[in-house]
């Protein structure tokens, strides 16, 4: 199958054409043309106003809740939703049921999902069911295809045995992902501690909570050397301390989400529930200041911390909702609503390259026989989706009915084109 790709801008550092618009010759899996005009017949044919290409987007941190939990999302659906979102590789927690703590559950995933068009990589367990007591069977997970290695929603607790999975996957230049939360702080907490969780009467979630966990995980990592992606940074103090970490030089990364920088605790003063998630919304100041870091390249990636939830769990007093919230279809869309300033090639980064390189992906880069995995979008154009147009199963997110500025116009992965 021949696709024309058609006056796009191509954002890529790493290719000769990066910054020009020229036309895209697709053969199958590979580029076989990259000209300033293509006569060329083909099968497909795109265009659009304001087009980009970029290496294809990379999620670090979703949950398709699948096996288990399919009525909120399925392998399937979540692979849909990716795809409409920009992606073409997802990272899939282990929080299923059964966990992912086997070669067996890795290799479920695996061959469930071959024929999607986006490639999801499983993240195997930490721990034995999740449960931070016994070390996972992490060598054989990776020999199976585990991409990297974490308990998901449920960070390790346990110092020991944190300093033993840092150990453990420098046999195979492996990495710990890890959220950063002490669920023994705050236990119970809600939303995030101060005046807003005061003035709403609701248990807070210090700061401190989470602060804590980075200090000693980075300690931990300075005694083994190993190498440490934080997820779902929400403070300011903790952005220092992975930032002076990386001086040191640590082989420790972060990434942050979309809600994360689009909302803060003032937002909650509506107690809607989709706006619960985990780590909690912090104040205004730290909001900003994670902005900032995505602006100075402190972070190094955009998470989605896509998480369903079914109507049940959402539709319900704050205090008894779970927490998450879907993001795969908007985050691009927020990241660029929010933050217009940001440059092609400081995007391209943090939504595929730097993953890339810390995760060891392919190296994809837009030059003539290149692999053809590539998303295409409009800084431009408008997201403004509804229930009716989401991909995932679940509608448990705020950016429904919300105008954004920028739009993803689909990917084309393993030979096909997938357009929104």
């Amino acid at each position: 199958m021949k696709i024309l790709v058609r006056q796009a801008r191509i954002a890529d550092p790493n290719s000769p054409f990066n910054g020009q618009v020229t036309d895209i010759l697709i053969d199958g899996l590979h580029i076989s043309k990259i000209a300033a005009h293509i006569t060329e017949p083909a099968n497909e044919i795109i265009e659009a106003a304001g087009l980009t290409v970029s290496p294809g987007w990379v999620d670090i941190f979703s949950h398709f809740c699948d096996p288990g939990f399919e009525y909120r999302e399925t392998l399937e659906t979540g692979a849909a939703a990716a795809a409409a979102g920009g992606f073409t590789r997802v990272f899939v927690l282990p929080n299923t049921q059964p966990v992912v703590d086997s070669k067996t559950q890795v290799e479920y995933i695996s061959q469930q999902s071959r024929s999607f068009p986006v490639t999801i990589h499983p993240l195997g367990a930490v721990t034995k069911n999740n449960e931070g007591k016994d070390l996972a069977e992490m060598y054989d997970m990776r020999n199976s295809g585990a991409i990297a290695f974490s308990d998901g929603l449920n960070p390790v607790q346990s110092p020991g045995l944190f300093l033993k999975a840092l150990q453990y996957v420098k046999a195979f230049d492996g990495v710990v992902i890890q959220v950063p939360l002490d669920k023994s702080i705050g236990a119970g907490g809600l939303i995030n501690e101060g005046v807003i969780s005061t003035r709403l009467g609701l248990p807070g979630i210090p700061a401190l909570a989470e602060e804590v966990i980075i200090k000693r995980d980075i300690d931990l990592l300075r005694y083994t050397q190993s190498k440490l992606h934080i997820t779902g940074v929400s403070t300011q103090n903790s952005l220092m301390f992975i930032q002076a970490a990386k001086e040191e030089g640590l082989a420790i990364s972060c990434s942050v989400t979309p809600y994360h920088l689009f909302f803060c605790d003032e937002d909650l003063q509506t107690y809607d529930t989709n706006l619960k998630v985990n780590p909690p919304l912090r104040g205004k100041h730290d909001m900003l200041a994670l902005r900032d870091a995505v602006l100075n390249g402190m972070v190094d990636c955009i998470a989605s911390h896509h998480l369903p939830q079914d109507w049940d769990n959402k539709t319900c007093e704050f205090e008894y909702a779970k927490n998450g919230m879907t993001g795969l279809e908007t985050s691009f869309a927020v990241v660029n609503h929010l933050l217009p300033e940001l440059t092609p090639d400081r995007l391209v980064k943090l939504f595929s390259l730097n993953a890339r390189n810390i995760f060891n992906l392919p190296v994809i880069n837009i030059s003539e026989g290149a692999e053809a995995e590539l998303t295409l979008f409009t800084r431009e154009g408008i997201t403004n989706l509804n229930r009716q147009q989401l991909k995932t199963k679940s509608s448990n997110t705020p950016f429904l009915e919300r105008e954004l500025a920028g739009k993803v116009l689909g990917i084309i992965n393993k030979g096909n084109p997938i357009i929104n």
